[in-house]
């Protein structure tokens, strides 16, 4: 850190290693000679292709391979695209994390589910703090976002400074705590900013993003219309701002407040303990407590805004809850938008609560957690920075924001569109994208973490579409004849008990082709197998016009 400028020899490397293109799976690396440090560590929620795929997260090889440098993880927010693949990239890049109190309260939760407390080192770090990381020194600089404790990063290095502003808002009246720290990115911006790595999410939004309190009025509001009814408040898990206006409004009203789904009670109750969420007393009430208050007194706060089909909401929708079902006078309102492929879901689920009768609103009960084009403009404006290397988004999120940076009057030949795995140097001078290092998903499905690849998704695939037919058979082992079968079983490709005829047919292939490989003295089993994949395929494509997986099965007697 004591070089000047001018015995600089290096060039800062910016590596983001998923996060780009996509929304999800946050994780980007900072490397300087012998020091690299990781912000963020996020995961995305499965494709709708990703059959019986529960979580994927990001490819960490280049962090594996150059284990020796990376001296930490700094965490900008608690939401799970920026920490959830925390657990399952510590097993193989433990070093410490530092992340702001809220954010490591959560962490820290999760690290439990996953028994990695002790093995971890964690710090937390306040506002206006910076931590020593190597050849880095890492400043956390307070925004504001759908959760609290929110931080942009200042990251210094002997190349120049970068600010990562993480997901933010410029929200001038926020529910809890302080708005953004406005004076602190000018100052930095004096002083002369290399890059800006900037929130994309809402580029392509013209104006501002209203303040997370007009919520709170939108719930007054919806309250006072419906108070003789039982409400259910369905939003995501980690908007402990919203949670504390809904319980606002409700102690307004008299109501008690019931707290339904795994993710939130615990994210409640750590925001609680560290006092980023205040509950009036006799407020709250357990689940079983609701028979003892008529239905005009209870609010449920919930999970399953999103349409997940095993979250609180969509289970007291389908009547599978164990406790709590809604019916007809019943008001449920939707504090969420849809994420980007979930409007089918979050469709699904209203339908279903329509039909049982109850009052749904799902519009004017939400505000975004993003900046809009006027306060991305107005970082751009006090950061002044010499490169713009948008984040967070679809390729259209940071292609709209690339246009915002030009429109500013930075040079096009600094703006800089990456994708994951793209290795950008930067310093005063120049900067170039010099090389491509190893991204991509890892796949994690029930305690498997990247057992399934694209052959075994391809495999799913497949039998999701065409189901699979099985050929059983028995050889004799000396003679090396024909002594059982063949026998055919098929799942999801036809109704077998309808389709003797066909089966009977295949079954007649399937014994023909084995017969002449056998006839002319063809014994290994490889060869037997393709002989009735062939013949079989060949069959059922002209019979059906369908191509299950086929899978023979040859016993030896």
């Amino acid at each position: 850190m004591k070089k000047k400028m001018n015995e600089c020899v290096s060039r800062l490397k910016v590596i983001p290693l998923g996060g780009l293109e996509q929304i999800g799976m946050n994780i980007t690396a900072f490397e300087y000679e012998d020091s690299i440090i990781v912000v963020d560590c996020g995961l995305a929620f499965p494709a709708d292709d990703m059959l019986g795929i529960d979580l994927v997260i990001p490819d960490v090889t280049y962090l594996k391979d150059n284990i020796d440098k990376v001296k930490g993880f700094v965490i900008t927010h608690g939401h799970e695209d920026h920490i959830g693949a925390l657990p399952y990239v510590l097993r193989e890049v433990n070093v410490p994390i530092y992340a702001t109190r809220l954010t490591m309260g959560i962490i820290e939760n999760k690290f439990k589910e996953h028994d990695l407390l002790k093995g971890t080192k964690r710090k937390v770090v306040k506002f206006g703090q910076s931590i020593n990381l190597g050849q880095f020194r890492v400043e956390f600089i307070r925004t504001n976002h759908s959760i609290v404790d929110a931080a942009a990063l200042a990251i210094y290095s002997p190349a120049g400074v970068v600010i990562h502003t993480g997901d933010f808002k410029v929200d001038y009246t926020p529910v809890f705590g302080d708005a953004i720290d406005l004076q602190r990115f000018a100052e930095l911006g004096k002083k002369g900013v290399l890059a800006l790595m900037c929130d994309s999410t809402n580029a392509e939004r013209p104006g501002f993003t209203p303040s997370e309190k007009t919520v709170g009025k939108t719930f007054d509001n919806l309250f006072e219309e419906h108070k003789n009814s039982r409400i259910f408040v369905a939003t995501f898990a980690s908007n402990v701002d919203r949670v504390q206006q809904i319980i606002n409004t409700a102690y307004k009203f008299g109501k008690k407040v019931c707290v339904e789904g795994r993710s939130m009670v615990s994210i409640i109750e750590t925001a609680r303990n560290l006092e980023c969420l205040h509950i009036p007393d006799n407020t709250l009430i357990e689940i079983d407590q609701m028979k003892n208050y008529p239905d005009d007194q209870q609010v449920i706060i919930t999970t399953g805004s999103q349409g997940e089909s095993m979250a609180a909401l969509s289970r007291m929708a389908t009547g599978m809850h164990r406790k709590i079902t809604i019916g007809a006078g019943d008001t449920v309102i939707f504090s969420s938008n849809p994420i980007p492929g979930n409007e089918k879901s979050v469709t699904k689920i209203i339908n279903e609560l329509l039909r049982k009768g109850a009052d749904v609103i799902f519009q004017d009960a939400h505000v975004s957690g993003h900046a809009c084009q006027e306060e991305i403009k107005l970082l751009y404006t006090l950061i002044q920075p010499k490169y713009a290397i948008p984040v967070h988004g679809e390729y259209k999120h940071l292609k709209a924001q690339a246009k915002i940076a030009e429109n500013l009057g930075i040079d096009k030949e600094n703006i800089f569109i990456l994708s994951s795995g793209d290795v950008i140097e930067l310093d005063e001078t120049s900067a170039t994208v010099t090389g491509k290092v190893q991204t991509g998903g890892i796949l994690v499905d029930g305690l498997g973490v990247g057992d399934v690849g694209n052959v075994v998704l391809r495999d799913r695939q497949h039998l999701a579409e065409d189901g699979i037919m099985i050929v059983v058979m028995s050889l004799d082992a000396y003679s090396g004849q024909l002594v059982a079968g063949p026998d055919i079983v098929s799942r999801g490709f036809v109704y077998v008990k309808e389709s003797d005829e066909l089966i009977e047919e295949a079954r007649s292939v399937v014994d023909e082709a084995v017969q002449k490989c056998l006839d002319r003295g063809v014994t290994d089993w490889g060869k037997l197998k393709n002989a009735t994949k062939d013949a079989l395929s060949e069959f059922v494509w002209r019979k059906t016009k369908r191509r299950p997986m086929i899978l023979p099965i040859i016993m030896e007697v």
